[in-house]
């Protein structure tokens, strides 16, 4: 590893205020240095043109184990923190023919027929999570967060997935793990290894009993050419898919919900039809996106971004996907303040160019069912804590809240 430079910002792994570090980042360049658990070095990106620029260069690569020398040669290994984000072998790590052909084995389970399909499963869970939460009393505090937005989008993707109910548990837990970006190398290589494990126990589990499952549907699937996923790929596209496929629709019903109960002349909008509930999750994906920084891009050329910016062939680059939202020059117009009247909410939430998010419809789709039965349901919901008492997850991949304290109904009043 490269010694640190005299520039180079170091990450906070806390995730303590994402939205002020990636404002600070962004006034220093196109790109800025920073430092990354492990004293691993890349390059940050936080404006919206320069990512938008970059995503759709061919200079640039996703592949760590073509374009990483500190991968190749073994001095960054399977005990770093962020280890999980470049080991795998599925479409989010893979470039030209192969991200293609990754690609084109599991886009169509994706697709926006397939997803409006979906539905009906989506408004039922919803509903029973729902009626659950009218047994709490008035004035009571329940958390949303372990309530709907978590158990919403995190059963939906087991259920598409096949996942046993007993091997529920523990699938969540390895990819709820992946996103701690401040745990030991121990720490890391076990869940690492855990990972890994309890996806290929899914793959035998299926391979030995399809069902009516996209597990069972990746086994089996070919493409024009006849070729199907290896095992190893197989194992890191249900990686890939059941993380992705939850993680990002939680963090998002959440925001969303959030920045409703502490904008209620907003709220009001939507109630009078002024406004609709895709407007709140635009918005909300435009101001509190998902993720902030995701792991790990490579240049694959030198690439010069100009103002003193020259991005080596074989540097990682780490693209700030939740700060291009409140990029002041994509948003001059209040960039930070929540408004659904906004005639312009365009953001990168699920990234931009050929690794646009798969699951960007079902996810929105998860978001506009959670709130609607919400807020139909409870039309007096309210924050039980400040909004500054709102605390986040502690890493600086993810932009999540650790829970989300609501009153139903107020106290006196009818659940």
């Amino acid at each position: 590893m490269e010694p640190r430079c005299p520039f180079t910002h170091v990450l906070d792994t806390l995730g303590t205020d994402l939205h002020a570090e990636a404002a600070h980042l962004r006034t220093h360049g196109p790109a800025v240095r920073v430092e990354l658990p492990g004293r691993v070095l890349a390059w940050s990106v936080t404006r919206a043109d320069v990512a938008k620029q970059l995503l759709t260069d061919p200079r640039l690569a996703k592949n760590a184990r073509h374009h990483w020398p500190d991968w190749i040669e073994g001095r960054v290994g399977p005990d770093w923190p962020l280890a999980s984000w470049v080991a795998v072998e599925s479409m989010f790590t893979s470039d030209g023919a192969d991200h293609h052909r990754l690609r084109t084995l599991t886009a169509p389970s994706f697709g926006p027929r397939r997803v409006e399909a979906l539905r009906p499963r989506v408004r039922a869970i919803t509903a029973a999570l729902v009626d659950a939460l009218r047994a709490a009393a008035p004035g009571e505090t329940v958390d949303l967060h372990t309530r709907l937005s978590y158990p919403l989008p995190t059963t939906l993707i087991c259920d598409l997935f096949g996942v046993p109910e007993e091997q529920r548990p523990e699938v969540r837990r390895v990819v709820d793990g992946v996103l701690a970006t401040d745990a030991t190398p121990e720490h890391a290589k076990a869940m690492l290894d855990d990972l890994f494990a309890a996806m290929a126990r899914l793959a035998a589990t299926k391979r030995a009993a399809p069902g009516d499952d996209m597990t069972s549907e990746l086994i089996a699937t070919r493409d024009a050419q006849g070729s199907r996923l290896g095992e190893q790929e197989l194992v890191s596209t249900l990686i890939l898919m059941i993380g992705a496929g939850s993680e990002t629709a939680v963090n998002l019903i959440d925001h969303a919900v959030a920045l409703l109960l502490t904008h209620p002349g907003q709220l009001a909008l939507i109630r009078s039809g002024e406004a609709t509930w895709r407007d709140a999750i635009e918005e909300a994906l435009r101001l509190e996106a998902p993720v902030m920084h995701l792991p790990m891009y490579f240049a694959a050329e030198d690439i010069d971004l100009g103002e003193g910016v020259l991005i080596r062939a074989g540097e990682p680059v780490l693209f700030a996907f939740g700060a291009a939202g409140r990029d002041p020059g994509l948003h001059p117009d209040r960039p930070e303040e929540f408004d659904l009247t906004r005639p312009d909410k365009s953001h990168l939430a699920f990234g931009h160019g050929r690794h646009y998010c798969l699951g960007a419809v079902l996810g929105t789709m998860e978001a506009e069912e959670a709130l609607t039965a919400l807020f139909d349901a409870f039309p007096d919901v309210e924050l039980a804590v400040t909004p500054e008492e709102l605390l986040p997850q502690e890493s600086f991949i993810v932009n999540a809240l650790r829970s989300l304290p609501v009153r139903l109904a107020p106290a006196g009043g009818q659940p």
